[in-house]
């Protein structure tokens, strides 16, 4: 009887490995149920990509053991916006969700458009998934309705500490003891799903979006846990040359109006960088904590674990003492980590990612050339492409330039609708409503200290793939990034 129970679960543990393209130790007999990986998707709020040097077991879990991205990127630096592209896989001007409330932002913008019908979860959900979010899922979205697609919801608003949840369509409050710290029990319930996703024999995507280092609702900054509040004390916060920023009569009068940086503003920045600082030290036990369940459930080496924020924010870089939602680096450019099968530990890829390629990643590894998903019932074609061929450093055409685009910011549109491309190479150009341009030459000046524009001239070629881009769509969109 032994041998008939052993040579199959061998013989399927075998497939798995062929299927999966891997070498090294055989699965375990939770990865060998199916041979489908899992996904992990971890979404921080309004993370910098500096700030990851603040969470060393997340560098050290993810970073080290997997692949960092040198150019991941956001295409609108705003939280709904990049957090329904990550959704969809599509650029805002095909979402239509341009800001985080109001007639063409937030959930509801985002229902109102149709969007909740197919997105990510419905996709894998599809595929035969079991599916959850835990977390922040759109701006304003205080509801009971528990979307189409999601097996498990713990989708939470609100504040650090007394916020709400609906827990599978019940409305849950959470009170002020240190146990209900908001990302320790998104954590819990994270690994949870975990547990019985394997008991249950089920392949899983599990969406987690803590709050870190989100500004708290009713103060002006973020909260951390108990236990961290006193591990950064009189931390500074970043001092770059872009600093408090001393000639700007290159940049755009939204920029010139700014004063410089007075004492006050100066401490005000650095202790909110302390504060995120510290409400980060919780999401990166989050993650220690993700891949200490993968592991004890021995589904770590068949799990892709994703790790990224939703857009950046200012610390004081060209006077701007807080907030997103612009085209300059500190708002675009994201941390990205990702472990799983396959993916080679302690690799920098070069390729620029986008926040539109996290769908259709997805959905490749979920559904390989062996068993496709059903595409022809899918009602549309995402904007982004699958990162699989360079998780698996094996990239042929990539992408050169990617799109940037936002219809205004928080600060009540002070900085104007624009549109940007910026290439692999450095070049950013920028257009805004009212006709003020912007141009840089990242490789010369990655701080963006001088505006090269109207002295340089952008070339015609990028005009042009720019003002493609902002009107693309699927293929297209892939096509005009990819160049000439």
């Amino acid at each position: 009887m032994k041998k008939k129970l052993v040579l199959p679960l061998a013989s399927v543990a075998l497939s798995v490995l062929l299927s999966m393209g891997l070498s090294g130790s055989m699965p375990t007999h939770a990865e060998a149920l199916t041979a489908k990986p899992n996904i992990v998707f971890i979404l921080t709020d309004d993370m910098r990509k500096d700030d990851l040097k603040y969470m060393p077991k997340t560098r050290n879990l993810l970073q080290e053991k997997g692949t960092s991205f040198r150019n991941a990127f956001v295409s609108d630096g705003l939280c709904c916006p990049s957090r329904v592209t990550i959704m969809r896989g599509q650029y805002a001007h095909n979402t239509g969700v341009w800001s985080s409330r109001g007639p063409d932002g937030g959930w509801r913008t985002y229902l109102d458009n149709g969007l909740e019908r197919e997105n990510v979860a419905t996709r894998l959900d599809a595929a035969g998934y079991r599916t959850g979010l835990f977390g922040k899922y759109l701006n304003n979205y205080e509801s009971a309705r528990v979307p189409r697609g999601w097996d498990r919801w713990f989708a939470t608003w609100g504040k650090y500490y007394g916020y709400y949840a609906n827990d599978q369509g019940t409305i849950r409050h959470f009170g002020t003891k240190a146990s209900a710290y908001r990302t320790d029990v998104e954590s819990s319930k994270t690994r949870a799903f975990i547990g019985n996703s394997v008991a249950q024999g089920k392949p899983f995507f599990a969406y987690v979006a803590p709050k870190a280092p989100h500004d708290d609702q009713t103060r002006d900054v973020a909260v951390p846990a108990p236990r961290d509040r006193h591990v950064y004390d009189g931390l500074k916060a970043p001092r770059p040359p872009s600093y408090n920023e001393r000639n700007v009569s290159d940049k755009p009068p939204w920029i010139r109006q700014l004063p410089r940086l007075s004492a006050d503003t100066k401490a005000n920045i650095d202790k909110r960088h302390e504060m995120r600082a510290e409400s980060l030290q919780a999401a990166d036990d989050l993650v220690a904590g993700v891949v200490g369940a993968l592991r004890d459930k021995g589904v770590l080496s068949n799990t892709y674990v994703f790790f990224t924020s939703d857009n950046g924010w200012h610390h004081g870089e060209h006077r701007i003492p807080q907030r997103k939602g612009r085209p300059y680096e500190e708002d675009v450019r994201m941390p990205l980590l990702v472990r799983g099968p396959g993916v080679a530990a302690g690799r920098l890829a070069q390729e620029m990612a986008l926040n539109t390629d996290y769908m259709p990643t997805f959905t490749d590894l979920a559904c390989p050339l062996s068993s496709p998903c059903d595409t022809q019932s899918w009602s549309y074609v995402p904007d982004g492409r699958s990162l699989r061929p360079v998780l698996a450093g094996t990239p042929t055409r990539w992408r050169s330039a990617v799109l940037l685009e936002a219809h205004h910011t928080p600060e009540g549109g002070a900085t104007p609708t624009h549109s940007g491309i910026r290439t692999i190479g450095g070049r950013k150009y920028v257009e805004y409503a009212g006709g003020k341009k912007e141009l840089y030459s990242l490789a010369r000046d990655p701080g963006e200290l001088n505006n090269r524009y109207p002295a340089v001239v952008p070339s015609a070629e990028l005009v042009s793939r720019l003002h493609t881009l902002k009107r693309c769509a699927g293929d297209g969109c892939r096509v005009v990034e990819d160049g000439p």
